[in-house]
């Protein structure tokens, strides 16, 4: 006879021993068949079941955490369905093999998948009403980790229930499936496979997940205590949880390290020593974060989320998305820079804190003008649903990506229309005049052509003759208005458009006559990418958050690509910067954004709609783009007369508030980094011209916003600064609005 045959044959041995067994187990314990003659119809059944049962058991991959990752490569965020780590059997302590084997199947090494004595040891267990638990129950390992297997694939309650039931077929399935492992596989394969399938209770799938969850450290340093206590778990999970039953556990411990020493792994003095220690001595249990809530980024991480689920790449549907993304074992590197997301945190919260009776809300975006990488978005709330201080929405970005409508951006839009008349040749040294207040006509629809209403608007921060110079550094609106007069409106709102600018929900901005003084809803996200058109001489980079991508075995998936082209003629965007460069550094006195000189090359501008119901600022380095917004998220609250952050403000402005939130930002952003300059020589003369001190002729400054109803923008200087809190004045109860509502 053949060697071949001759093992077959054993094996069809062992195997017709192992069903006589468990029948004859069966009908002794009365368990489930009460006739003899029932019982052989059910192991006939069996038998048969057996024998139609493919040779060879294919294990779909196991679920593992998907990484999140800032550009510097430190984890932002974990997502798992199943907190496993997948590891080597090298990478697991001897000790924690050998306690594993011992009181789980001691014979292991021995038998070919399926142990007849186990399986007598099982059946004599249960008719005298003993615990076999001691010397390892009827299964194998082997038939453990099939039984693991099969409950991993399960989809449905009824599927997992099949997987689990104490059943002879279900026993005979997993004997199939356990010998023929063991011939396509060595023990220590066998073993390692076990050790990263099982579960040991408080959320932690295989072993080194359970050793970290436990001990707060890497399965290959456990000891012998930790590894007793962790073989004893696997039995029964829930019970045998050393974190909430320390001295169920402890019980269970010395059962296994009394079978260690049974099987010469340790002494018996060792097994003592380790038996009598206290659970709590040596626990050090560490409970994982799972998904982004707990992130010290949580939007910018819900973003990157969001973003990979709407990736036809990650899967056929969204279901299929989500379900690699908690259970495949990704790697994703993403745009992130700590430092700069740390900054800007610390910016919102140190200007609003994140309980501010207020309620208002502070959010910042940053991004890369060369690349589009968002390297920081942050907000002064915490995740949460309920209490003052949280909420899931993210307020950088469109309600189609979890965030809100936006808010009107006020001034901000006047640099659209500055690239409008540049693009038009409008002599930046004609001086304009323009009074307090000015009626406007002769604008039509720009779909239809049909005529506007002639539209009056007024100005806050200076009304006199300003050429382009000033005009801007004053943010005068009707100097831009009459600025908008001469390109038209709908221009400037396709040269944003271009510039990837699109209302929160996503639909075109508003072309209407208000169009310079920002009346349309746009995101915090939005407007730092638009700026960064002028910060990157008219190329426009869409903004990306993921830069790679890679699978459970290293292999780099397809992601989604950010693009880079010219919207704008560099002349433009040169000429755009000089500009808003005088905001910030220009030679005029009383500019609106002095106070947010950084010691380097920048450009910005202020935003302030009617009644400072939104206040903006979004300014550029050669290196990043930014954009802050506080508003009130509830609805159309006028910030006046009342204490945000502790400080008393009479008026809430763009230079008073996210101008201050955006300084701070930027300079941690920027620290150590070297200074950079912007390249303006396409802009020619007028670079040079900039620095020239021009004289104005200026008129006392209202002190009352424009009125007329729509969202106008009213600057004051740098000057407006808060007052102390000292003795506030009482803040103005709003109507109460829907906090449910999504803004």
């Amino acid at each position: 006879m053949s060697r071949t045959s001759s093992a077959a044959s054993s094996l069809s041995r062992l195997l017709l021993f192992v069903l006589v067994s468990v029948v004859a187990g069966v009908l002794v314990a009365g368990a489930a068949l009460p006739f003899v003659g029932g019982a052989g119809v059910a192991a006939r059944t069996a038998v048969e079941s057996y024998e139609s049962l493919p040779s060879q058991l294919t294990a779909p991959p196991l679920p593992l955490r998907t990484r999140i990752l800032a550009s510097d490569g430190t984890v932002i965020a974990v997502i798992y369905e199943q907190n496993r780590v997948e590891v080597p059997l090298a990478q697991v302590s001897p000790v924690m093999r050998q306690a594993i084997v011992a009181v789980e199947d001691g014979r292991f090494y021995e038998h070919r998948g399926v142990d007849p004595r186990g399986v007598i040891r099982a059946f004599v267990g249960n008719t005298t009403d003993g615990a076999a638990a001691a010397g390892g129950g009827g299964s194998t390992l082997t038939q453990q980790y099939v039984k693991n297997v099969f409950l991993n694939m399960a989809t449905t309650p009824e599927e997992q229930r099949a997987a689990v039931a104490r059943s002879y077929t279900r026993k005979l399935k997993e004997m199939r499936y356990a010998l023929s492992l063991e011939r396509q596989y060595t023990k220590d394969e066998i073993l390692e496979k076990y050790l990263n399938i099982a579960y040991f209770g408080a959320g932690a799938y295989g072993i080194e997940a359970a050793a970290r969850r436990y001990f707060s450290k890497p399965a290959s340093k456990l000891t012998l205590v930790e590894a007793a206590t962790l073989a004893g778990a696997v039995q029964r999970p829930v019970a045998y949880d050393p974190t909430r039953n320390p001295g169920l556990s402890q019980g269970r411990r010395k059962q296994v390290l009394d079978r260690m020493a049974a099987l010469g792994y340790i002494t018996t003095a060792e097994a003592t020593k380790a038996a009598a220690i206290p659970t709590k001595k040596f626990l050090k249990p560490k409970r994982p974060s799972n998904g982004c809530t707990t992130s010290y980024a949580p939007f910018f991480c819900d973003y990157v989320y969001r973003v990979l689920k709407a990736d036809p790449a990650f899967g056929g549907t969204p279901a299929e998305r989500e379900a690699l993304l908690r259970r495949g074992g990704l790697t994703i590197r993403t745009t992130l820079v700590p430092q700069a997301q740390k900054g800007a945190q610390k910016a919102v919260d140190a200007y609003i804190p994140r309980k501010d009776k207020s309620r208002k809300v502070a959010a910042i975006s940053m991004v890369r003008p060369g690349t589009g990488e968002i390297v920081a978005m942050a907000q002064n709330r915490s995740w949460g649903t309920k209490g003052r201080g949280n909420t899931t929405y993210n307020f950088n970005v469109g309600s189609d990506m979890g965030g809100s409508l936006g808010a009107a951006a006020g001034s901000t839009f006047k640099a659209f229309t500055l690239a409008a008349a540049f693009e038009k040749r409008v002599d930046p040294f004609e001086r304009v005049v323009s009074p307090p207040r000015k009626t406007f006509d002769g604008f039509t629809n720009c779909k239809t052509g049909a005529p506007y209403d002639p539209y009056s608007v007024g100005n806050s921060t200076g009304s006199g003759t300003f050429n382009m110079f000033q005009g801007t550094a004053y943010s005068v609106n009707t100097y831009f208005m009459a600025l908008e007069q001469k390109t038209g409106q709908c221009r400037p709102a396709e040269i944003a458009a271009d510039m990837g600018l699109t209302m929160g929900d996503g639909k075109p901005l508003k072309a209407v006559p208000s169009f310079t003084l920002g009346t349309s809803e746009v995101t915090p996200l939005g407007m730092a990418s638009a700026y960064g058109v002028f910060a990157n001489n008219g190329v426009r980079c869409t903004p990306i958050v993921i830069t790679r991508v890679t699978d459970r075995d290293g292999k780099d998936l397809r992601i989604p690509k950010g693009s880079c082209e010219e919207v704008m003629r560099a002349r433009i965007a040169a000429s755009v910067t000089v500009m808003l460069k005088q905001v910030i550094d220009g030679p005029l006195g009383g500019r609106t954004g002095q106070a947010m000189s950084l010691g380097r090359d920048a450009a910005g501008k202020t935003g302030t709609i009617n009644n400072s119901a939104a206040v903006w600022f979004v300014g550029y380095t050669p290196d990043i783009s930014a954009a802050v917004v506080t508003y009130d998220p509830r609805g159309n609250f006028p910030m006046k007369n009342l204490v945000i952050g502790g400080r008393y403000f009479d008026q809430v402005f763009g230079s008073t508030l996210p101008g201050p939130i955006w300084k701070q930002a930027m300079l941690a952003a920027l620290e150590g980094t070297p200074a950079t300059k912007f390249d303006l020589r396409a802009a020619g003369e007028l670079a040079v011209k900039a620095t020239e001190k021009p004289k104005p002729t200026v008129t006392a400054t209202p002190s009352a916003s424009p009125s007329g109803g729509a969202s106008g923008s009213p600057e004051p200087t740098a000057s407006g600064t808060p007052k102390p809190s000292g003795t506030p004045k009482p803040t103005p109860t709003p109507t109460p609005q829907p906090t449910s509502t999504k803004p």
